[in-house]
């Protein structure tokens, strides 16, 4: 699988790109979830507590495992490799009003049960300051004292992130933050936003999910009104390209319509 990400563009875009100043791709779509807001409320009268964030993690995760395995991939000393799972980091909100986020391994073999059992789980240990090492690291590297952290963190990023060198004592190696990050900015009240690409974070794109809208919608040539989500996305130019991203929206626009296909 290495040898067939590698290829000669990949060669030439890991050298001229450097992450992640200029080898960001932004990308948004907006997807009618009319449907999808009516089978989820389905769901939760029925007992499982499923939200729009649990739908886009699932359905993200399959679009990379079924059709796009590109997405799983990051860059390291010029040349391209496979994480050997699809793990995603979700940010949450703490009780003190931070942000943070958990991590849910194995992501594409969870069905919605599964997620919602695994996020709630993740959350409440985030939320009760069990946190991995690397977000730990944080109030760490926050003590030490200007310019020295500065120059700690700029060689940290230099081993970890040019030269590709896990650093397993602070928790930093290749899949420390999954695969790729998801964050719902909508329920902070932001209908879109262009995710940054996190520099310690070696992960091929970063997804946003916005507010959900009610908004005039062609439905059978009739403009009626219909609720919309927009995704915004942010891809590493080194690893992917922006065709990555139109096969990947329009896996979730078929997902959408076809939600029950990941209960499997």
């Amino acid at each position: 699988m290495t040898e067939n990400l590698n290829t000669a563009w990949r060669q030439i875009a890991s050298t001229i790109y450097k992450k992640p100043n200029d080898s960001k791709i932004f990308g948004s779509v907006e997807i009618d979830v009319t449907d999808l807001e009516i089978y989820i409320e389905k769901k939760r009268k029925e007992g499982l507590k499923i939200t729009l964030t649990h739908f886009f993690l699932l359905a993200t995760s399959r679009a990379i495992s079924n059709d796009i395995p590109e997405l799983n991939s990051y860059s390291k000393r010029g040349n391209i490799y496979s994480f050997p799972s699809i793990n995603v980091s979700v940010s949450v909100l703490k009780a003190d009003g931070e942000m943070s986020s958990v991590i849910v391994k194995d992501a594409d073999q969870l069905t919605f049960k599964d997620s919602v059992e695994v996020l709630n789980n993740e959350i409440q240990k985030s939320r009760k300051g069990s946190e991995n090492g690397t977000m730990q690291l944080k109030d760490t590297m926050s003590a030490i004292p200007y310019p020295f952290r500065n120059w700690i963190v700029g060689i940290i990023k230099k081993l970890f992130i040019d030269w590709g060198i896990s650093l397993p004592f602070i928790d930093l190696k290749p899949h420390t933050f999954g695969s790729f990050m998801l964050s719902n900015i909508g329920t902070l009240g932001l209908d879109i936003g262009f995710p940054a690409l996190f520099p310690f974070a070696n992960i091929s794109f970063v997804m946003i999910m916005g507010g959900v809208k009610t908004k005039p919608w062609v439905v059978n040539n009739e403009v009626v009104p219909r609720r919309v989500i927009t995704l915004g996305a942010a891809l590493d130019h080194r690893v992917v390209d922006a065709s990555h991203a139109g096969k990947l929206f329009k896996y979730l626009k078929f997902a959408v319509k076809n939600p029950e296909m990941l209960e499997k």
